[in-house]
């Protein structure tokens, strides 16, 4: 795998990653989501006005168009376990933002699955 391939998998999955940390901080706004018939509308509105959810929404978008492009460059089978990275990054930064947990056995996970990126990475 070359430089570029590898970046587009990298930067789609670092987009991918920011996106779950923005719609987090979206529904962090809005609040616990209790979806019913008779509010269904007015949730979905909700949703749809939250700036986080839209820019989470558009960092998908643009993860996608990167991993079309990776895909088109490598196996599947070398860039799908790619996107375990994105836990790593996703659990960094759930810290960082809203205090969520970094538990020995979470640091731990995240540590074999560095390595096994590495190990997959030079394959």
């Amino acid at each position: 795998m070359n430089i570029a391939t590898f970046s587009f998998i990298v930067v789609g999955v670092l987009l991918n990653a920011v996106a779950q940390l923005l719609l987090k901080a979206g529904t962090k706004n809005i609040g616990e989501i209790h979806l019913t018939l008779n509010n269904l509308f007015s949730v979905g509105l909700k949703v749809a006005s939250q700036l986080p959810i839209i820019g989470g929404l558009t960092c998908y978008v643009l993860s996608v168009v990167l991993w079309i492009i990776a895909l088109s460059r490598v196996d599947v089978s070398i860039a799908y376990p790619m996107l375990s990275l994105g836990y790593v990054v996703t659990a960094v930064g759930a810290w960082y933002l809203f205090g969520e947990a970094l538990t020995v056995q979470r640091l731990v996970a995240i540590g074999i699955i560095l390595v096994g990126v590495a190990l997959l990475a030079r394959t």
